[in-house]
């Protein structure tokens, strides 16, 4: 639709002209239940005053309805077919204040976009939810979407009697029956908040309720009404008093240290089916993916991301929803500060203490992988319209923004960092800023110059290397000791950098490697000299960034290599060990690495790694470098060597630990022989057993996984499992198996399902893929490589932008691991010069990730050598 893709440019016009009192917002969802063609539509009502600068201007509201029934602005009826072209509803002649009224039609989603539509297959039973991120509320009610132009909401809601009904604002009173069969809820009016954290959840949801109570400085007690939701399928599953110890674990470290009352009433967090994202941080109305009610067991690692999302999300509440950033370019104001905030709350106000040891290996893998590729930008990015904004929920924006702030914070202080925050709060509450407020505020409490900083972190792009280089005397002692920073020559920039430097050594032959001295230092440009370390004895190992202060990728001197690839598994400290890994990763990545010699890493220490975040981490890794790095020639051999170790380590195990389930899943999915895929079928079938180990339904779903790859088992077994397990987590189990098949028929069928048609919902669409997708069948997907390129625009072109970016990644032929396809590649995007910037930049991401992957291939071939 011609206007749907909203620009900065007119936003920013409209914001100028334009300034919102209220909105009122009517939805009938009595449509979602009983029998009915598809599509569904349900009637949406919306009344918005605002105000206009220049009586007599035109302006537009933003709505994606299938139709409008009725529009009048300020009491006069306009023509729908005259104004509404399917994304706007044209506004001429506005008065000083203005009242427009539209009664629409709006279509139930099946993307996650907007108001999503789910019925659950065990019993039938309907739930509805809306995300909208970046700006999918206009595809619920008509609106002026666009973040800066807040407003009060006032939400009622007409749905079957017996749901449960939840917005952002308290429930006002009890349900008012409609006909017998239906009631309308009520829900207080907001505070001024932004179109895209509006919310509404419902369905006959199983609700758990609970209540936080605080006293604030001035005596008076805040009490915080909890609820936690989820679909009646999973209740049996939800440890709702865990997602609330962590809640009240929250609301106490936020109210410590911001000093402003969480401001939005109540707290409710819903898991929801079908989600597309982890979180999403309606205020008072937090909406989650339901994978995080765990339906058979899992590591710790699995609870601490959860926890660290449900912090993530709380912090959003203040950051993000009480002040919020005025256009997408500033998205790190609340992304950035939030993932910062998440990994902090998470190291102190919970049971996680080592959450900065997750935050170093696995967040910040995400934002060395983004700030790489051709995509790059700065944590400030330049967008231009929405679908550049959908994009920028990246690595950097996320992951590279909160690691900046870590270094802020060493760089300020943390007792200025979290007074400017204070001030920030108060200062806009309610309102939307800028970069240049938050620096405010920064120069103020820490007296350091913030727009220096600014520069070099937030508005330049790329990541810089920092390297030891050291001397010694003819006693072994340091003569000098430096820190070598380097920067790609696409991006330049040599930053400055608060970090500490550790010395590590065994004392004794055998023993741990411990860090024996410490010093901090600011690097600034190409060579910086650590004073401080001049006269130690020799190290073993040098650690540049100990403790993971600043944003950059380590390496190693000579000697500190040799002594990770003899002593890795010796050092004691986790932290220093998750760097010392992230670290050899990003060396692999680099070609400077051979994978091989990453995978003989993993195989001798990786069953000593105690951190189970960071064995998973690893273990995800080996399989990336197996799967894309290693020669080709070699991937047999060293696939079946990864298997023997994942099994002996298994073996090994103590029964019943998240590490014996961390290397069962691993050995799944590296088992390819036939005696590996025996065992697999004998723990199915019970035939076989390894003590402690617990083979619930989410493990037989692993088992089968692998089973229907390598052809050992077929439709009719996985249509009998899906009728033990027959459950929506199921039935998407059910599809990514059958995808997963080798055959070219059932390739073509999956193909199909999610590129020629969109009957799939966003779940099972995003199953199919993952099934599709088999490493091990590299010759049977080759001739789909010709037909992704043939597709991409026209699926980019006809499908929403959820489900575009997830084929257009997704079925990208990244295992035909060959020139001739980065050739291919090469040749559309140079005869596509005019296809969607959007579409561009996701092939262009692919196309590096390939050319990566031949890099590393030519450094791993050479150590065959």
């Amino acid at each position: 639709m011609p206007g749907e893709n909203l620009t900065r440019e007119e936003a920013r016009l409209r914001a100028r002209l334009l300034t919102v009192d209220a909105y009122d917002v009517a939805l009938d969802l009595r449509s979602a239940v009983g029998e009915s063609a598809e599509p569904r539509t349900f009637r949406s009502v919306t009344t918005i005053r605002f105000r206009c600068a220049e009586p007599g201007a035109g302006s537009f509201a933003d709505l994606v309805a299938p139709s409008v029934t009725r529009l009048t602005l300020n009491g006069h009826e306009l023509d729908p077919k005259a104004v509404f072209d399917g994304s706007r509803i044209a506004l001429a002649d506005l008065a000083a204040e203005n009242e427009l009224v539209v009664d629409a039609q709006c279509a139930y989603s099946r993307t996650g976009e907007g108001l999503h539509r789910f019925v659950d297959p065990e019993d039938g039973e309907v739930y509805l939810y809306t995300q909208y991120e970046p700006a999918d509320a206009r595809r619920v009610f008509a609106n002026f979407e666009q973040p800066d132009l807040k407003a009060p909401f006032a939400f009622s809601v007409t749905a079957p009697a017996g749901w449960t009904v939840l917005s952002n604002g308290a429930q006002e009173g009890e349900p008012e029956a409609v006909d017998g069969t239906a009631a309308t809820w009520r829900f207080a009016k907001t505070l001024p908040i932004s179109t895209y954290i509006t919310a509404v959840v419902a369905g006959p949801y199983h609700v758990v309720r609970d209540h936080y109570s605080r006293t604030l400085p001035d005596g008076t007690v805040l009490d915080v009404p909890l609820g936690a939701l989820c679909r009646k399928g999973l209740a049996r599953h939800f440890d709702a008093d865990d997602v609330f110890t962590v809640t009240k674990q929250g609301l106490d470290f936020f109210h410590d240290n911001f000093d402003y009352p969480y401001p939005f009433g109540k707290y409710d967090q819903a898991f929801v089916p079908e989600y597309n994202i982890g979180a999403m941080e309606n205020p008072g109305c937090v909406t989650f993916r339901e994978e995080f009610v765990f339906r058979g067991k899992v590591t710790q690692a699995s609870y601490e991301r959860r926890a660290n999302v449900i912090l993530h999300e709380m912090a959003h509440m203040w950051f993000g929803d009480l002040v919020t950033m005025e256009w997408w370019d500033d998205l790190w104001l609340k992304e950035s500060f939030a993932d910062f905030m998440g990994a902090f709350s998470l190291t102190e106000a919970t049971r996680f203490t080592n959450g900065w040891v997750t935050f170093a290996n696995n967040r910040k893998a995400w934002a060395y992988r983004a700030d790489q590729l051709p995509s790059t930008h700065p944590v400030t990015a330049d967008i231009h319209d929405l679908e550049d904004a959908k994009l920028n929920f990246d690595g950097i924006t996320y992951a590279k923004g909160a690691a900046v702030l870590k270094q802020l914070v060493a760089h300020a202080g943390r007792d200025a960092f979290l007074e400017g925050a204070r001030r920030y709060f108060k200062r806009h509450a309610y309102g939307n800023t800028r970069l240049t407020d938050l620096l405010e505020v920064l120069e103020e409490t820490s007296g350091r110059d913030m727009a220096a900083w600014s520069r070099s972190w937030l508005q330049t792009a790329g990541v810089n290397s920092l390297t030891p280089q050291a001397t010694y005397d003819a006693a072994g002692r340091i003569t000098e000791l430096a820190v070598l920073q380097e920067a790609a020559p696409s991006h330049p920039e040599l930053r400055p950098h608060r970090v500490a430097v550790g010395l590590y050594r065994r004392p004794e032959a055998g023993g741990a490697l411990e860090r024996y001295a410490r010093a901090e230092v600011d690097v600034a440009g190409p060579r910086t000299v650590v004073t401080e370390l001049a006269g130690a004895e020799r190290p073993e190992l040098i650690l540049v960034n100990d403790e993971d202060l600043t944003y950059c990728k380590v390496r190693f001197d000579e000697g500190s290599l040799a002594t990770l690839r003899e002593h890795l598994g010796d050092l004691t400290d986790p932290l220093a060990r998750a760097l010392c890994w992230s670290a050899l990763w990003n060396l692999t990545r680099d070609s400077l690495l051979p994978a091989r010699d990453y995978l003989d890493l993993v195989r001798r220490f990786a069953g000593a790694e105690t951190d189970i975040g960071v064995l998973q981490m690893v273990q995800a890794q080996a399989s990336t470098a197996l799967t894309h790095y290693v020669t080709p020639a070699w991937r047999e051999e060293g696939g079946a060597a990864l298997a023997e170790s994942a099994l002996r380590e298994l073996r090994t195990a103590e029964p019943g630990s998240g590490h014996q389930l961390a290397w069962t899943r691993f050995f799944a999915r590296q088992a390819a022989s036939d005696a590996d895929l025996q065992l697999l079928r004998g723990l199915l079938d019970g035939t076989a057993k390894i003590d402690g180990l617990d083979v619930d339904q989410e493990l037989r779903w692993t088992f089968l996984g692998t089973l229907a790859a390598r052809g050992a088992v077929e439709e009719p077994e996985l249509t009998a499992e899906l009728a033990r397990d027959n459950t929506a987590s199921g039935k998407r189990h059910q599809v990514r198996c059958l995808a997963a098949r080798p055959s070219a028929e059932v390739k073509a069928e999956a193909w199909a399902a999610v590129v020629d048609s969109d009957a799939l919902s966003n779940a099972l669409a995003e199953a199919t893929i993952a099934g599709f997708d088999q490493p091990g069948q590299r010759e049977l997907l080759a001739p789909f490589a010709p037909r992704y390129f043939e597709a991409v625009e026209r699926v980019w072109r006809e499908r929403s932008i959820e489900i575009a970016m997830a084929v257009v990644r997704g079925l990208f032929p990244s295992l035909q691991d060959d020139p001739r396809t980065l050739e291919a590649t090469d040749a559309w995007l140079a005869g596509h010069p005019d296809a969607a910037p959007a579409l561009r930049r996701l092939v262009l991401e692919a196309r590096d990730d390939l050319a990566r992957a031949l890099r590393a291939q030519e450094c791993d071939a050479k150590a065959a050598v």
